[in-house]
């Protein structure tokens, strides 16, 4: 870009999930996947949810009676919304394709990128790949 200055960096993203219940998301997130929750109030009803894991951080916003688009059918290979690489993703696997409020749309698999992934959507119907680098 031109107008770029040579101090500028771009350090990281987070993905934001629109979602009807932040309170019932984050249980979700904390109980199947591991993650430290905090809510914003801090009692609910909630504006704004934080989901963190490791080096991982996921946002959550508040709209009452919002109900995502049920999207991932609609091209091949699925419609994907966080691509989050672990360490453990076998293990991870065998832990989750177990439980059954976590709904795993893929099973695990090596891509021929060199990732070994597996794809499980949230409960608000965000579909998260959980890979590894081979």
């Amino acid at each position: 870009m031109d107008n770029e200055s040579a101090e500028t960096k771009f350090d990281g993203a987070t993905p934001v999930f629109l979602v009807s219940d932040i309170a019932s998301t984050m249980r979700w997130y904390a109980t199947h996947l591991g993650f430290s929750v905090r809510g914003v109030p801090e009692s609910p009803p909630h504006d704004f949810g934080f989901l963190t894991k490791d080096n991982v951080t996921i946002f959550l916003q508040q709209l009452d009676g919002y109900r995502k688009p049920e999207l991932y059918d609609k091209r091949e290979g699925g419609v994907w919304n966080v691509y989050v690489k672990v360490q453990g993703v076998r293990e991870l696997y065998a832990v989750l394709s177990k439980v059954t409020d976590v709904t795993l749309l893929e099973p695990l698999c090596h891509q021929p990128y060199g990732q070994t992934e597996f794809v499980i959507r949230d409960p608000n119907g965000y579909t998260l790949v959980l890979a590894e680098r081979d």
